[in-house]
Order: structure tokens, then C-alpha cells, then sequence
């Protein structure tokens, strides 16, 4: 049996593709910047490392004999300077990023656990009525906001 050569397919002009094959050509990049933001990205490695960096200047300021407010000064301070993101870095996110760290690797940080603690401290009421830390600093002094 003999065959007589193919043509070369030609593509459908533009006006008689599918719509569904034109939304999925624009659709793919955002779903590939999703994907990537979920299977992890160079900003959350960047923001582990501004973390372990805050961790150690943390945990050592106070296994030196410094306060939890210089101490949470200084590692805020440099989370905050390390992070190249769009938005400020929150305080309580910042305590957070500090806490995964020494939590992740007690070994880099001992005795440090101890000290998680005062980075999570909610205020008493004071006796008028208002709110104050055992510390004596408002929440706002104490996270630097």
C-alpha cells in the first residue's frame, strides 16, 4: 500500500482557535508563579536566613546579660534590614522567624529557649486600667513599632 505524503498541518488563524486553548496560554504563568510560591521560593530562603541571623544576635545579647528590649532592638533591627520583601517585616512576625530558628537548630542556640518566652509576653492590665508588660514597656516599645 502506497501512501501519498502528508501535508504539514497548519495551524487554525487565531479567530478559530478554542477559547479554552487561549485562556490556558495566558492562565499558565500565573499557575507557575503559584506553583512556585508553594514548592518554596529564593524570598522564604532569604527570610529563614534573616531570621537565623536575628536568633543569634538574640540569643547571644541576652546569654550575655542584656535585657529582652536591647536585645530584641538589635535582632529586629537587622531582620528588618535583611528582608528584601515589598512590606515591612511585623514585629510578631519577626519574633516568630527568631523562635522557628533557635526551635530548628537548639544546638546553634543554647539556652536560648528560655528566652522565647519574653518575645511573646501578652501585657497585664495595669492597675488604671491600662495595658503594660511585666517589663514596664508597652507592646509598641518593646517590638520597636
Amino acid at each position: 500500500m502506497v501512501m501519498a505524503p502528508r501535508q504539514p498541518v497548519q495551524p487554525l488563524p487565531q479567530s478559530h482557535q478554542p477559547v479554552w486553548n487561549r485562556l490556558a496560554a495566558t492562565a499558565a504563568l500565573p499557575v507557575a508563579l503559584v506553583v512556585g510560591l508553594i514548592a518554596g521560593s529564593p524570598l522564604q530562603a532569604q527570610e529563614r536566613e534573616a531570621g537565623s541571623k536575628g536568633a543569634q544576635i538574640y540569643c547571644f545579647m541576652r546569654n550575655s546579660g542584656n535585657s529582652h528590649q536591647v536585645s530584641w532592638d538589635a535582632a529586629y533591627a537587622v531582620i528588618k534590614r535583611q528582608s528584601d520583601s515589598l512590606f515591612k517585616t511585623s514585629p510578631q512576625h519577626a519574633a516568630v522567624l527568631i523562635t522557628e530558628a533557635v526551635v530548628q537548630n537548639p544546638n546553634e542556640y543554647p539556652d536560648c529557649g528560655r528566652y522565647l518566652g519574653d518575645l511573646f509576653r501578652q501585657p497585664e492590665p495595669g492597675a488604671a486600667g491600662t495595658t503594660t508588660p511585666a517589663s514596664g514597656a508597652s507592646r509598641g516599645e518593646r517590638y520597636g513599632s
